[in-house]
């Protein structure tokens, strides 16, 4: 007899299932996404999640890379400004490590892995810069460590957008962010003919700001100011800002209105600074250093910074009281000398700060003080710039503010000079490297203080002591391969052994530092891997100590630097 068939169903249902159940032998099992597992990655929770040593950390709206904080980590003392996490991991995984810094010196990294702890760091940047590193968890390993640190000594570093981006260890992650609200204290800064300058509030959560115009998007920007620009002068507009993120964009802030400033508003130069200058200081006061009225400086000198102008009860705001000791008889006098120094084709320049004084620049309304008071004493004295000379610290987004609001008021003719001391110029993180790379169009010479200061790092990483020709040209190769034009570098010394502390070097050490920096000759065991022709000059404190000693100084230094190639 024959056998009988399967049933058909039966049969196909035999085969099926085990068709199954070998697909579900060889299919892998799901992996879950990876993801960041650091809490509070953007600060935009404060410092929720985070521990910073010595109460170092702090977060700030300015910079920020995205939304509307970032980490700011001061060192002090001992203290390296070292600011953590710890991350749940899953023993075993690698993980991306990565986060975005600039300014002084910043270390990112991660202990406790179980394996190899791992460090990654920058010397310091002016602009975002992102550290990049990986781990391995070991194998019974749940948490891990993150970190980042500054440097004992060096300025504050800022840190945004941390990752550490890997399997889930269990702690999950920061929720998806929402749309950000609409951006709110809208206000219009400088203008020109052809711009105007826009700020507002940062907005948490965003990542970016689109800027209108007139119901027309014109720009958009990461952080929380704008400049527009190709506008007709002496027009209004009307400007909107939105912010943005992943989920989307926001509506639209209130509308501000600014008006462009009218065309022709340049009064033009004053006097050329020449090719090479010498910058004096001249003493509006009497410390023992010989008393001058503005007419004895010594013809050598180019640039004459009148120190200082005086800070008043409203931050940023400065003013000038004319010292009855230096023997003036009516301020009418006083100008009258600086005419005459400006028809001898000198400039004659008011200097902010110094030593003992103090001006504080730290928000938008204390920049427009600044930028209308000392356009103000330009007008009223006729000093054809400033000079900053800020030693107590300063903010660079403010006092870029500042200056290029007193520039869009000057005009071309405008001298900016700068003396920050040597710490404040020992990498391009610094506040006042910022200030002098983002105000580099407009800016005429840093003459650095090369004395009061101790051992510095030269540009080649050594360490080199005040007071020799290696000092001074090792450490302005650093603004010379820093981003600074040869014309805006300048040798800040004393003009005898009474006009500083210390840091004292004689005439031939100075012109032996301008001929090793311009002609390569001259040199001592630095000698910069390329020479700087167009280097500016020599600047000293001051006019009063260098006729205290018979003008020794200018009459040495000054035929040299002006006969400079």
């Amino acid at each position: 007899m024959d056998r009988p068939a399967l049933p058909r169903l039966t049969l196909t249902a035999a085969l099926t299932a085990a068709t199954v159940a070998l697909a579900g032998l060889a299919a892998p099992a799901a992996q879950a996404a990876d993801l960041n597992v650091a809490k509070n990655a953007g600060f935009e929770s404060g410092l929720s999640n985070w521990a910073c040593s010595a109460g170092s950390g702090a977060t700030v709206s300015s910079p920020v890379r995205g939304g509307a904080a970032a980490l700011k980590a001061t060192p002090g003392g001992q203290d390296n400004a070292r600011c953590s996490q710890t991350v749940a991991v899953k023993p075993g995984a690698t993980y991306t490590l990565s986060a975005w810094v600039q300014g002084g010196y910043a270390y990112l990294g991660a202990s406790g892995t179980g394996t190899t702890d791992v460090s990654t760091w920058t010397p310091g940047s002016s602009g975002w810069k992102q550290l990049t590193t990986s781990f391995k968890a070991g194998p019974s390993t749940t948490s891990v460590t993150v970190y980042t640190h500054g440097w004992y000594g060096q300025s504050a570093y800022y840190v945004d957008d941390v990752s550490v981006f890997g399997p889930d260890g269990g702690g999950g992650t920061d929720p998806e962010p929402g749309i950000p609200a609409a951006p709110a204290g809208l206000t219009v800064g400088a203008t020109t003919p052809s711009s105007v300058a826009l700020s507002w509030s940062g907005v948490s959560g965003a990542t970016g700001y689109n800027v209108y115009r007139g119901g027309t998007k014109v720009q958009s920007v990461s952080g929380t100011s704008a400049t527009v620009s190709g506008l007709a002068a002496d027009t209004a507009y009307d400007f909107q800002v939105t912010a943005t993120n992943s989920a989307g964009e926001s509506a639209k802030s209130a509308s501000v209105r600014g008006r462009t400033a009218p065309g022709g508003g340049d009064p033009g130069p004053g006097p050329a600074v020449p090719r090479h200058a010498l910058t004096g200081y001249w003493q509006n006061f009497d410390n023992g250093a010989a008393v001058q009225k503005l007419r004895d400086v010594q013809a050598q000198y180019d640039i004459i910074a009148v120190s200082f102008a005086d800070s008043t009860a409203t931050p940023g705001q400065i003013v000038f009281n004319l010292d009855p000791a230096v023997g003036y008889a009516s301020v009418a006098d006083f100008k009258a000398d600086i005419a005459a120094k400006k028809t001898a084709g000198k400039s004659v320049i008011i200097s902010v700060g110094g030593e003992k004084g103090n001006v504080t620049i730290n928000s938008d309304a204390s920049a427009t003080a600044f930028a209308d008071s000392a356009y103000a004493l330009m007008r009223e004295y006729g000093f054809n710039g400033v000079d900053i000379d800020l030693e107590h610290g300063i903010n660079s987004t403010y006092l870029t503010k500042a200056l290029r609001q007193l520039s869009a008021k000057a005009g071309s003719g405008l001298v900016l000079t700068m003396a920050p001391q040597t710490i404040d110029m020992q990498n391009t993180g610094t506040e006042y490297f910022k200030t002098a790379l983002a105000v580099k169009d407009i800016l005429t010479v840093v003459n650095m203080q090369y004395y009061n200061s101790g051992s510095m790092l030269g540009c080649d990483g050594k360490v080199y002591s005040q007071g020799s020709v290696d000092f001074l040209t090792a450490l302005a190769c650093i603004q010379l391969e820093g981003g600074l034009d040869p014309s805006q570098v300048g040798l800040g010394v004393p003009a005898s052994t009474r006009g500083a502390g210390s840091g004292y070097v004689s005439p031939s050490v100075v012109n032996a530092a301008l001929d090793c920096l311009t002609r390569g000759t001259n040199c001592g065991s630095f000698k910069p891997a390329k020479t700087y022709p167009g280097l500016r000059g020599a600047m000293t404190w001051s006019t009063n100590w260098d006729a205290t000693a018979g003008n020794a100084w200018s009459n040495a230094v000054g035929p040299h630097v002006h006969n400079l190639p």
